[in-house]
């Protein structure tokens, strides 16, 4: 196939798109190289990319309408990946102008590539996060999500809205994928294992937020990716039970799929700062710190649409998780 994948200089776009190359597909890599942090490090992951057949780089803004339409008329692709986006949810409090640009304004110029180009199959990145103030857990697909608790978890709440009136307007297949905690090797330095890993080596003190009491349904790169690829895969169908009188959030009469993907095994985060420091062979100093705004207290997916409709589980324990990070880090910054 022929794949346009969006935010390929990132964490997971990157590592999607040596997995698509890696089976034969052709992929259109598009990212804007910004600085939200360091750039060196999506320049290190694009490196691997460029030099292979099948891989076309491009550099633009899912903003610029006039990028994206460039990019669907030069390449027509079969299927797309929207994964570029504005992350982080402390950083949606301080500049929630950016979340609005590349999430929202972004994702509709995605939605009329695909509209006007005939896209078979648009998966994209939900979140979460879009389970906010919800606490019946696990969180399943099948329940509301309507009462976001940041800017971000409401960007991504609302691509699910607008990929919902595309798929019902236009009949667009869309598939949305609620990525629970990514981590793992080429991460994104922005987030907890990250800062952890490089402040315990150098001594300093974590700040570690709920007091470590909150937890995590930690979900390991490579089985994040295995989950897209499995979506992408299975074009998304509507559902002919589907009943108005008791609508179905997940699914739709309409070709639209929500789904989870997460470990179903939620860790808490004294835990996880445990086993990093097991494999770092050094303590922690814990700054220990109440739960910060926009953040909430635990995350646990409930995996079985997932598991139902492509016969895909997250495996991969935070023991083996952590070690393959620690490993990858050490070589990456020579400590």
């Amino acid at each position: 196939m022929k794949v346009l994948v969006t935010g390929t200089a990132g964490f997971i776009g990157s590592t999607l798109a040596k997995r698509l190359l890696a089976r034969g597909d052709e992929v259109i890599g598009v990212d804007n190289l910004n600085d939200y942090y360091d750039v060196q490090i999506k320049k290190d992951r694009l490196a691997h990319l460029l030099p292979q057949a099948g891989f076309t780089d491009v550099r633009a803004n899912l903003e610029d309408k006039a990028a994206i339409d460039q990019v669907f008329k030069d390449h027509r692709p079969d299927r797309v990946v929207n994964l570029a986006a504005q992350a982080g949810v402390r950083y949606s409090l301080i500049n929630p102008q950016a979340y609005i640009d590349a999430n929202i304004t972004g994702f509709l110029n995605i939605l009329e590539g695909c509209r006007h180009f005939g896209t078979e199959h648009l998966v994209y990145a939900s979140s979460s996060s879009v389970y906010g103030a919800t606490t019946n857990m696990p969180f399943s697909v099948h329940n509301n999500v309507d009462h976001p608790v940041s800017l971000y978890a409401t960007s991504k709440k609302t691509n699910e809205l607008m990929a919902h009136t595309y798929s019902h307007l236009f009949n667009i297949p869309t598939t949305g994928l609620r990525f629970f905690t990514v981590y793992g090797p080429w991460g994104r330095p922005d987030m907890a294992l990250f800062i952890f890993t490089r402040k315990i080596l150098a001594g300093e003190p974590i700040d570690v937020f709920n007091y470590g009491h909150h937890r995590r349904d930690f979900t390991y790169i490579d089985d994040i990716v295995e989950g897209v690829i499995r979506t992408l895969d299975r074009v998304a169908p509507g559902n002919p039970q589907w009943d108005g009188g008791q609508p179905d959030p997940a699914t739709s009469k309409s070709p639209y799929r929500i789904y989870n993907i997460g470990s179903n095994s939620p860790v808490e985060l004294l835990r996880y700062i445990e086993v990093l420091e097991e494999c770092l062979g050094k303590k922690a100093v814990k700054n220990l710190l109440p739960l910060q705004p926009g953040d909430v207290p635990d995350t646990y997916a409930d995996v079985d649409a997932l598991i139902e409709d492509v016969d895909y589980k997250p495996s991969t324990p935070v023991e083996t998780g952590i070690a393959n990070f620690v490993q990858w880090y050490r070589d990456y910054y020579k400590v």
